[in-house]
């Protein structure tokens, strides 16, 4: 039995790729007895907006998604997230970080080749060996890998197999990613790790621009004695010019489509 879920950042309009990665778990859930979930990922308090939680939910619906009850929002469980930052501050997981954008621009800058990661530039541990002081910081939080006590990790993915890789690969190839923001007070990648965790989820199927960002959920679910679930990084939506729907593209929004008189069939055979 799978415990599958969806979870919608409502900072927009939900279009295609989201509903094809919402079926696609759905289905997935159902064809086996289980459970499916949705979680609004609503960290963002300024960003996100009850009035994209409204329309998301109500296209799923209309989608003939079905979900399990209450509905779990991330912006309920902040307490939570603060106090599991705080055991990894004081295991030495974590290290403050008053960088700037334009810091870190500068900082890897005299490399001939800027390395990125799933965040962006590899931060160039610019604060990693600053003193550190016994109460945590307010100001960014990173991921110390170098505290790992673990060499070698994997997961296994429902498209690519088994994949594997060791800490000396994530700290070359991912580096210290944030886990807390000044302006949040929490990550995607430490939220979602915990709330998968909360809600069970045994199966996360989400889009393969994820995978290498699965490689900190699975570091994660170590250090935190988490279980890892069976990952499916499925294809990405894209329109005619090959480009990555984003949602910004309202006129691929489900919304516009139910208005332009769109049946639920004739978007699901759009998907396949």
């Amino acid at each position: 039995m799978k415990i599958e879920r969806f979870a919608p950042s409502p900072t927009g309009l939900l279009h295609l790729g989201h509903a094809y990665s919402a079926l696609l778990a759905y289905n997935s859930a159902i064809r086996s007895g289980g459970k499916f979930f949705i979680r609004i990922e609503d960290i963002d308090q300024i960003r996100c907006k009850e009035i994209f939680i409204e329309q998301i939910l109500d296209d799923l619906k209309w989608l003939g998604i079905n979900h399990e009850k209450p509905i779990l929002k991330q912006s309920s469980r902040f307490k939570f997230y603060k106090k599991t930052l705080q055991s990894l501050w004081d295991n030495n997981y974590l290290f403050g970080c008053d960088c700037t954008r334009k810091d870190i621009n500068i900082a890897s800058a005299p490399n001939e080749k800027t390395l990125y990661g799933p965040d962006g530039i590899i931060y160039p541990n610019t604060c990693l060996n600053k003193i550190r002081s016994k109460k945590m910081p307010s100001t960014a939080l990173r991921l110390n890998l170098n505290s790992l006590d673990k060499n070698n990790f994997s997961f296994f993915d429902k498209k690519y197999g088994k994949i594997s890789f060791t800490k000396e690969e994530a700290i070359e190839n991912i580096g210290s990613v944030i886990l807390a923001r000044k302006d949040i007070g929490i990550s995607y990648h430490l939220s979602v790790v915990l709330d998968d965790a909360f809600q069970g989820i045994t199966n996360v199927t989400r889009g393969e621009d994820l995978l290498e960002a699965t490689k900190i959920h699975v570091i994660l679910q170590y250090i935190l004695n988490l279980p890892t679930p069976v990952y499916h990084h499925h294809k990405l939506i894209r329109d005619e010019f090959g480009k990555r729907l984003a949602k910004r593209d309202d006129a691929r929004s489900i919304k516009n489509y139910r208005e332009s008189g769109y049946s639920r069939e004739k978007i699901i055979k759009m998907l396949n």
